[in-house]
């Protein structure tokens, strides 16, 4: 399996905002339910935001009115619409489909991420 590849991140003040993308991946993103994950220094991976192929999404509540996540099934491709970032959300983001709602495993390899830095 290909791991899927992330990008988009970077450095950023506080209050502003990044878009990250995951993909394109014909064969995954497609037809999975995605996520998206993040783990900062020191911290675990936590998921971020879920949206289904359907496109219903959930959120963690930190980020919930701030980040979007959405996706373009022809592309396969998958976004996360990050604004009013915060210092806190500084991590590598990773995308990936969800093993099962209540873990933070995922069903296909993982990439290398992100790197989402946002300076206070």
């Amino acid at each position: 399996q290909v791991p899927l590849v992330e990008s988009g991140g970077g450095l950023v003040q506080a209050g502003g905002s990044l878009r990250l993308s995951c993909g394109p991946s014909r064969s995954i993103v497609s037809r999975d339910t995605m996520a998206w994950y993040r783990q900062a220094p020191g911290k675990q991976r936590e998921k971020v935001a879920v949206i289904t192929v359907g496109g219903s999404t959930t959120y963690e509540d930190s980020v919930k009115g701030r980040f979007t996540i959405f996706r373009n099934n022809a592309k396969d491709t998958v976004f996360l619409q990050m604004n009013s970032l915060k210092s806190e959300n500084t991590a590598v983001y990773y995308c990936n489909a969800p093993m099962d709602p209540s873990s933070v495993l995922g069903l296909h390899p993982w990439g290398q991420g992100t790197q989402v830095t946002v300076s206070s």
